[in-house]
């Protein structure tokens, strides 16, 4: 199998000021062409450090993936590292700057003498173009070792890698053909999988399938893996799907890249429903959520933030005496919160949330963690209560957003 090595420069990286979230995306797109990172190395900007970094990477990897430094500012130091490191000479690519000209014409911007050294490119290097921003990928080859380098800004990072760097890979290495099947699980803890799937897992195995459990807050996906796959290996977990459906179908939401928010959207619109919201502990996050999905005008129309007690009875018209008998986290609250918007917004149905996110605001009664979440769905509504387990702001608005979410897919499916 093709050895990889990651190396990601920046100070910033070091520091935490910025997270590096480029080595998990590449990380797990090598791994889908079947090769396996070995290690993943951070270091400063540091012409000595990146010497010393690619000498170590290039004894035990086929393929190095630097990303970072290759700004335009005296602070970015890899590409003339790299041209020290490959004895070569910086050379103006001609293509490139005639790029880099229009795309700072377009966006109005001078195009000074620091903007136009984006265009030198170590003399030795296949430019990698990059589409979404100015600073080119460069493809190195040495002694049968592949060095790409990319710039930080994932964005740009992805998009070169995509239309430029994977197909030159696939090509370069002649990659294994590999199969990769996920499975998308809510509302079930990776250990109560794993005791359900015990035996199945086992036969996983027995036919060289790899099976990774990869938890996330409310969720965890199983993924199948098989490498120098065949035909037999692609019936084979074929059949082991529809097997785990029978086995926890009723936790499966969905496979492979779908997102619980682009599902909920096609059932909505293969269902000719429309969809509004009441949030009051997630403070939108639900609208946010759906109107990510590309077409979602088609059956979301909008919703209420009602935060504070004064609006949920003022907008959403939930009676003042509800309010003061059961408080804002309760069945009563959030089952007249989702009638209510239904009617406010004309949808066909609706989700209510309401709970208690944390860090403070918990009683004995109703903890942090509380959250009851109604759904209404052709006038008719549900609701139910979630004590999750966390004592985090974010976590909490994260998985009673995708467990409403959820409720409603299960009331679309039924």
């Amino acid at each position: 199998m093709i050895q990889a090595e990651i190396i990601t420069i920046g100070d910033e990286l070091l520091i935490g000021q910025t997270i590096d979230t480029n080595s998990a995306w590449i990380g797990e797109q090598l791994s889908l062409l079947g090769i396996n990172v070995r290690q993943i190395t951070s270091i400063t900007d540091s012409e000595e450090h990146i010497i010393e970094t690619l000498d170590k990477a290039k004894q035990k990897a086929q393929l190095v993936i630097i990303t970072g430094g290759l700004g335009p500012t005296n602070d970015d130091l890899t590409k003339d590292t790299l041209v020290k490191y490959f004895n070569t000479r910086l050379v103006e690519n001609k293509e490139i700057l005639s790029s880099l000209k229009q795309k700072y014409e377009n966006f109005g911007l001078p195009f000074d003498d620091v903007n136009k050294a984006q265009a030198l490119l170590p003399e030795n290097c296949i430019p990698l173009p990059n589409r979404r921003g100015t600073a080119s990928g460069m493809w190195f080859e040495e002694n049968g070792i592949v060095f790409i380098s990319l710039p930080g800004v994932p964005y740009e990072m992805k998009g070169i890698l995509q239309e430029e760097g994977f197909p030159r890979i696939k090509k370069h290495f002649n990659t294994p053909k590999v199969i990769h099947k996920t499975l998308r699980t809510i509302g079930i803890a990776e250990s109560s999988l794993a005791e359900i799937l015990k035996n199945w897992e086992k036969e996983l195995a027995e036919n060289n399938i790899k099976l990774a459990y990869l938890p996330s807050p409310g969720f965890v996906r199983l993924r199948l893996s098989a490498f120098d796959a065949t035909e037999q290996t692609e019936k084979i977990i074929t059949s082991k799907v529809k097997e785990a459906y029978r086995l926890i179908g009723e936790y499966i939401y969905g496979e492979d890249n779908q997102t619980l928010e682009q599902i909920v959207g096609e059932l909505l619109k293969n269902n000719g429903k429309t969809l509004s919201l009441a949030e009051s502990c997630t403070g939108g996050t639900i609208a946010k959520l759906i109107t990510s999905v590309s077409g979602s005008s088609e059956y979301f129309k909008g919703g209420v933030v009602s935060y504070a007690n004064e609006v949920k009875n003022s907008v959403l018209h939930v009676s003042t005496e509800v309010l003061n008998e059961y408080g804002a986290v309760s069945e009563q609250v959030v089952r007249s919160m989702a009638k209510n918007v239904c009617k406010l917004m004309k949808t066909d149905c609706s989700i209510a949330v309401s709970g208690i996110a944390g860090p403070g605001g918990g009683t004995e009664e109703k903890p942090v963690g509380t959250v009851w979440i109604a759904v209404s769905y052709n006038g008719k509504v549900s609701a139910k209560l979630f004590r999750l387990p966390y004592n985090n702001r974010e976590r909490n608005i994260t998985v009673a957003s995708n467990f409403a979410l959820n409720l409603l897919r299960k009331k679309l499916i039924q």
